[in-house]
């Protein structure tokens, strides 16, 4: 696969998102199948019962429960004791990873184009609900970072972050950090996962927006991932012509990783077998994610980012 070298690079927000798709995605918001309970009282209702100021139900009154929750007209009414529960409003955190090893910018368009542009929308939806969203990169290059992981002294591969933006005013913020990555290198996965992992701040939502072609195996990572209480969604990003490759003849392959080569004949059996093996390994991660409770998408680079946001993601319920 050849890296891309037409998709035209964005530069800001509006580049990666446009203003008519943040007016078509301006009413969404993240949804986790899951409860979780963020550090913060947020802007979201939970489905606990708690004690903010919208009333949810009644339950009998046992010794030891709150006097100032009893309902005292039911009392007055019934001679019997009821407790008010109230929704609770909770906070939910969403963490966007995308994959910016050499291998993602390749494929036209590019796959490292497609999902900035996904992360964007997606962060952008988690900002404007006031949700609290971080952002990571899982190899690749940042022109000025404004967070690194690991810190001076540590060692293992480089995480770039962006923690913890809330609300609107932040997204230009998300956006220009988004449009300073660019592909370069390999991606240890599994460490790379391991560290974010390590350090999860609260519970919530993850979305990993790679290709998941690792040499070492998605597995171990995403168990790390799984193992820390992450309500897991998995994008997993191909290009067109990785899909449906249009080679031909004798040609010598160099992988943009590590420069491992390889001299082959394409010829219309191996491009069969090719098409197998792809749609094997791609049954292998859904099948994975499905065992595990993570929800999981294949995609092409070329699919709009509405189609994706609206109709994909809002179908399976990450969003609502």
């Amino acid at each position: 696969m050849l890296p891309s070298t037409q998709t035209k690079r964005p530069s800001n927000l509006d580049e990666l998102l446009g203003s008519r798709l943040i007016s078509r995605i301006g009413q969404l918001d993240v949804a986790s199948r899951k409860i979780f309970s963020g550090k913060l009282k947020g802007e979201r209702r939970s489905k606990k019962r708690g004690e903010s100021v919208e009333f949810a139900d009644h339950r009998p009154y046992v010794v030891g429960d709150d006097l100032r929750h009893i309902d005292w007209n039911i009392y007055g009414r019934l001679d019997r004791l009821f407790m008010k529960l109230f929704l609770e409003e909770e906070d939910l955190s969403l963490h966007v990873a995308i994959d910016g090893s050499a291998s993602s910018d390749c494929g036209e368009p590019s796959k490292l184009v497609f999902s900035q542009r996904a992360a964007a929308a997606l962060a952008y939806i988690g900002l404007v609900n006031y949700n609290r969203v971080s952002l990571s990169a899982l190899g690749g290059v940042m022109e000025s970072p404004v967070e690194d992981e690991p810190k001076p002294g540590s060692t293992g591969p480089e995480l770039h972050t962006l923690r913890n933006l809330r609300g609107k005013r932040r997204a230009a913020e998300m956006g220009e950090w988004l449009c300073r990555l660019h592909a370069a290198g390999s991606s240890d996965f599994s460490e790379h996962a391991k560290r974010v992992a390590l350090t999860r701040q609260g519970k919530g939502v993850m979305v990993v927006l790679s290709d998941f072609m690792f040499k070492e195996g998605y597995e171990r990572g995403l168990r790390y991932l799984v193992g820390r209480g992450y309500d897991l969604v998995l994008i997993q990003v191909l290009s067109p012509q990785e899909v449906e490759p249009s080679l031909g003849g004798d040609l010598r392959l160099r992988d943009v990783e590590d420069g491992d080569r390889a001299e082959v004949t394409i010829t219309a059996p191996l491009l069969k077998r090719y098409k197998a093996n792809l749609q094997a390994y791609c049954d292998g991660l859904a099948s994975f994610c499905a065992r595990r409770e993570i929800a999981y998408l294949r995609v092409q680079s070329d699919l709009d980012i509405d189609v994706l946001l609206l109709d994909y993601l809002r179908t399976r319920g990450v969003l609502r």
